[in-house]
């Protein structure tokens, strides 16, 4: 069962402090939050000042800490990797996200150091993997399909015909 696509679609990392409404500076440490509630995953990123005197009562499905950095001025990228990555966030934001494929983007970005897994929770559905892009601040939350290794290929040609058919 997939959940609704609005589920999975997640703000990128904001510049500010979701409480005090601070902006971060560089080289600043921040805590990242994700909590579920109906509409979907909600973020909120966090100064330090904040998570200290947050409410310890109203758990995240999951939080991390991270370092703020600004976003680099936007530099010319491979044209493989861009269809990459452009193929992945187009998947991920359809109604009904291939489950096998997002998965093998994700870990194939993951290897190009786009993605950064930082968590791995356990929902109603199954295993979740948590990325964050690393320029951007933008989370995605992939389903783990549990591919048996004789599913590999088949999914490793699917991705690559996708990709081939998004070359220009």
């Amino acid at each position: 069962m997939n959940p609704l696509p609005n589920e999975w679609a997640i703000r990128h990392r904001a510049d500010f402090c979701a409480v005090t409404h601070r902006p971060f500076v560089p080289g600043e440490y921040f805590y990242t939050l994700l909590y579920h509630d109906a509409n979907g995953y909600r973020r909120e990123d966090l100064s330090e000042e904040a998570w200290r005197n947050r409410n310890e009562n109203i758990q995240p499905f999951s939080f991390w800490k991270s370092r703020y950095e600004p976003l680099p001025p936007k530099a010319a990228e491979p044209v493989a990797k861009e269809n990459a990555e452009q193929l992945f966030r187009r998947l991920m934001a359809s109604d009904n996200p291939p489950a096998n494929a997002c998965y093998v983007l994700a870990a194939m970005l993951e290897r190009k150091r786009v993605l950064k897994q930082v968590k791995t929770e356990q929902s109603t559905n199954g295993r979740v993997l948590i990325y964050e892009q690393g320029t951007t601040g933008d989370v995605f939350v992939v389903p783990d399909p549990q591919l048996r290794l004789d599913e590999l290929e088949t999914v490793q040609n699917e991705v690559a015909q996708l990709l081939q058919s998004a070359t220009p």
